[in-house]
């Protein structure tokens, strides 16, 4: 594997763990909030089944672009971490 392509792993796994905590963080935002089952059921589920996909999908290529892309997957938590302790 190059160094650009294992780059591209990383990025791609910032990319899925941003919008997998994002989108966790909306959910929470929702339960606290009141919403009723189905928002967050159908957030939950839309989370869960895009960050499977997208995993299995990168798994095809091998693990060492699993490993990347979980890799950024775990750095992107820590920056969404960040970003909603400072609202």
């Amino acid at each position: 594997m190059s160094a650009i392509t294992a780059i591209l792993y990383l990025l791609g796994g910032a990319g899925l763990g941003t919008l997998y905590f994002l989108a966790l963080d909306r959910a929470v935002r929702l339960h606290v909030g009141g919403a009723g089952r189905l928002p967050l059921i159908a957030l939950s589920l839309l989370r869960l089944a895009g960050a499977a996909t997208a995993l299995w999908w990168v798994a095809q290529a091998g693990a060492a672009a699993l490993l990347l892309t979980l890799a950024g997957f775990l750095v992107a938590r820590t920056g969404v971490q960040r970003h909603v302790y400072r609202r």
